[in-house]
């Protein structure tokens, strides 16, 4: 006789675990997302963990217990670092499976189901969901969608090994036990870090769910653009410290006037009918130039990055024994 399938089995248990910190402008929206998810709501646990918020962030997610099931609001007050943070959900999750997004973010309605299906293979300890643009009026948002600045495709080929953003990335609770969890301290890089530790650990799988859709707002300043990239750089030195990643190469000028020549004839040359014609937005001629800038960003954020000495420290995780893989 074939074995009684269970509601396990279909709709595994799942901790959605997400940091927030001075979220009083995202969570209203944040939260409304969660309320629209398709997957049965009694096999969600929702953990959003306050990390010393200055605004109205801990006063919101009061609020929003009766409106939410499975909410549970959690603090992280001590270590100001998402990946504390994301630590102090785990600590409390109860799910098979646990998925990481942020407060500025925007999970599609499916993004639950999509994300759980590729670990019906027992082989997949990590899920990449895709990141796509919040539509966004500003020329900064238009010029990230643009370039698809946050793409898991490219994070999945990073030539150390697949990883994810933790924007939109799912592991299975019980991979955690031997590659221990975030490194607390660790300000930037956390998510590649965690990912490779965990694949280094046991031979683990990582399946891109790519219609697990999560939308992410882009920058709208400038200065938040180069703050991106600044942060960028120092993710890159830091796991060059950490992994061994190949660390980016000094800007070279002339490379930067090839491309910028190049920009000026091709681009811009026979670009400006299309924009004059409303058939492209104005932003992409002048896309190039900021790429430009930004890796030099990136650069200096790689050149003036210092791993602090706590940040080599892993928190560790003992998984429940049901969990724990034989």
């Amino acid at each position: 006789m074939a074995e009684a399938v269970t509601i396990a089995d279909v709709c595994p248990s799942v901790s959605v675990v997400i940091p927030l910190y001075n979220a009083g402008r995202d969570l209203p929206d944040l939260l409304h997302c969660l309320r629209n998810q398709t997957y049965p709501s009694d096999r969600v646990q929702y953990l959003l963990v306050d990390n010393n918020s200055q605004d109205n962030t801990a006063t919101l997610l009061a609020q929003a217990v009766p409106t939410l099931p499975g909410l549970q609001p959690l603090t992280e007050a001590e270590i100001q670092s998402s990946y504390a943070a994301r630590n102090r959900g785990i600590h409390s999750a109860t799910g098979d499976l646990i998925l990481f997004t942020d407060g500025d973010c925007r999970p599609q309605p499916q993004w639950l189901e999509r994300m759980v299906q590729p670990f019906a293979d027992p082989a997949v300890g990590l899920v990449v969901g895709q990141l796509t643009a919040l539509p966004g009026s500003h020329w900064l948002e238009r010029y990230a969608k643009h370039r698809e600045l946050m793409d898991q495709r490219y994070t999945l080929a990073h030539p150390l090994g697949a990883y994810g953003q933790t924007a939109n990335l799912g592991v299975r609770r019980s991979a955690l036990g031997l590659s221990g969890l975030f490194r607390p301290y660790l300000t930037t890089g956390g998510d590649a870090d965690l990912c490779w530790r965990l694949q280094r650990s046991a031979p683990w799988t990582v399946a891109f769910a790519e219609t697990a859709i999560v939308q992410h707002r882009h920058r709208s300043t400038w200065s938040g653009l180069m703050e991106q990239w600044h942060r960028y750089g120092t993710s890159n030195g830091y796991l060059h410290h950490l992994h061994g990643a190949k660390r980016q190469s000094p800007p070279s000028a002339r490379r930067i006037f090839y491309i910028l020549g190049r920009w000026l004839l091709k681009e811009v040359g026979l670009g400006v009918g299309s924009v004059v014609l409303g058939q492209k937005d104005w932003v992409q001629l002048v896309a190039t130039p900021i790429d430009l800038w930004c890796d030099y960003v990136r650069y200096r954020g790689q050149q003036r990055s210092q791993l602090p000495a706590a940040a080599h420290t892993i928190e560790p995780y003992t998984p429940p024994t049901d969990l724990r893989p034989t």
